[in-house]
């Protein structure tokens, strides 16, 4: 079997997750993360758009971990995501966490939100 390493730029990719927190780079990052191309930080959960508006224009599609299973967004979320340009995907968080990673070895431009389970 040949294995190829994947290097990720600039992003840093979930390496794992557990009760309340999330593991990013090698960094444990306790509660909410927001994962952008200009950085990751603390994410206070779905009242907290400004900061995913600011990146528009750095990403395709936002990914939303909604925690240990899958729920929907508030509405008036999604809408402000989706007027500002930005395509919304919900998923639990580890579906979320899985998908972020694969997308940016792929060099996509995307971002997560993400709930701790």
């Amino acid at each position: 079997m040949r294995i190829t390493e994947i290097t990720y730029d600039d992003s840093k990719p979930v390496d794992g997750y557990g009760p309340g927190f999330f593991r990013l780079g090698g960094e444990r990052i306790e509660g909410a993360v927001l994962l952008m191309p200009t950085g990751v930080r603390a994410w206070l959960g779905y009242a907290e758009i400004q900061p995913i508006l600011e990146g528009a224009d750095e990403i395709d599609v936002l990914l939303v971990g909604t925690g240990a299973e899958i729920a929907h967004l508030p509405g008036d979320l999604r809408t402000r995501l989706e007027e500002a340009g930005i395509g919304v995907e919900a998923m639990a968080s580890p579906a979320a966490c899985r998908t972020y990673n694969v997308l940016i070895a792929e060099g996509r431009r995307v971002g997560a939100a993400l709930l701790p389970v």
